[in-house]
């Protein structure tokens, strides 16, 4: 297969806005609207407040990382939903419980992305996710990366997907 011509920031922003709506509607049974793409303060509104960042990797023929900074309130409503389980099971579970839930939130919007990526000739494979939990936490931007950020509403909850990426 030919190597494309470099994904354009259109291509980027049409993936993730799919990407993220196809997760929320099917896995969480939500409606996600984007609200707006932005370059300077991503995290504005979630520094004082616990948060998760998930982050999955592609590497290909485009090399990147996809992290979602997703409020702590939104993934306890979010495990509820997909997990089947009440507010009161799901602090017995602990936070692995939530932890598995941003995992696959996570790893399945990432795919997502990938996915409409191979389909117009960029192939990759994706890494494990990671997942960390807290407050005041931020993305730093990765030396020779695009940087691509943008905002989500589902819920009433802010959503925010982080993609740098760099092409062969």
């Amino acid at each position: 297969m030919a190597i494309a011509q470099p994904i354009s920031d259109t291509l980027v922003q049409e993936f993730i806005i799919r990407a993220v709506r196809n997760v929320c509607s099917k896995m969480l049974k939500r409606e996600a609207s984007f609200v707006e793409r932005s370059a300077d303060a991503a995290y504005a509104g979630f520094k004082d407040k616990l948060h998760f960042f998930g982050s999955v990797g592609f590497v290909g023929h485009i090399d990147g990382i996809i992290y979602l900074c997703i409020p702590d309130e939104f993934v306890q409503d979010a495990a509820g939903r997909m997990l089947g389980m009440s507010p009161a099971e799901i602090e017995m579970s602990g936070a692995s419980v939530l932890k598995d839930v941003v995992g696959e939130i996570t790893n399945m919007t990432v795919g997502g992305f990938k996915n409409a990526l191979c389909d117009t000739g960029f192939p990759c494979k994706l890494t494990l996710p990671t997942i960390v939990r807290g407050d005041h936490l931020a993305v730093s931007s990765l030396k020779n990366t695009e940087r691509h950020i943008f905002h989500f509403d589902c819920a009433g909850h802010r959503l925010v997907a982080d993609i740098q990426m760099r092409q062969e």
